[in-house]
């Protein structure tokens, strides 16, 4: 993360360890055998950076953030993010389709992070955004040619994607915030 303020990027580093946990959990919904050690320990990784940036933000959180004066704007953005995922999600299960589910909300999420970088007045969750949307692409053929829930790649491709990032930006706010506590 890039942004200039402390508080938001603690809690940018928290949220982005609790969604790797939950993407990683997701993707335990039907892994390959010797994935299976690897997505637990992502998991653990992820509750390890939301704890500890978490307390971060807690310590914070009187600190200046890009949000101020956006917050109602925030909001939208959430607001509509849950709308269309959860539309697409009741449209994907009444075609019979719910297998797609995790794919339709991993790239909901993705394309979220496009007006949450102006929001948050960081570009580098365009760059973010776009490799997931890229990553979910090109997954659809192989999701395409199997049965599977989806779930068991896109789970890994979001949970790994937000843990990558969260540690750089961990590497980041170290070098210019000091540490979260």
């Amino acid at each position: 993360m890039l942004t200039e303020f402390a508080r938001d990027h603690a809690f940018t580093i928290a949220w982005f360890g609790l969604m790797t946990m939950a993407w990683l959990g997701w993707g335990q919904e039907d892994p390959p055998r010797d994935w299976r050690w690897r997505l637990g320990v992502g998991s653990v990784l992820g509750i390890a950076l939301a704890g500890l940036f978490g307390y971060g933000v807690v310590r914070r959180w009187g600190d200046a953030t890009a949000l101020e004066g956006r917050y109602a704007w925030f909001g939208l953005l959430v607001l509509a993010e849950i709308l269309i995922a959860g539309v697409g999600c009741l449209f994907l299960w009444r075609m019979r389709r719910n297998r797609w589910v995790s794919w339709w909300v991993a790239v909901v999420v993705a394309l979220h992070f496009i007006p949450l970088a102006f929001l948050l007045d960081d570009w580098s969750l365009i760059a973010l955004g776009l490799v997931q949307v890229i990553c979910l692409a090109a997954l659809v053929p192989k999701l395409t040619a199997d049965d599977a829930p989806t779930s068991r790649l896109v789970g890994p491709v979001m949970g790994t994607s937000l843990s990558v990032f969260a540690l750089v930006s961990v590497v980041v706010f170290l070098m210019r915030t000091g540490a979260p506590w």
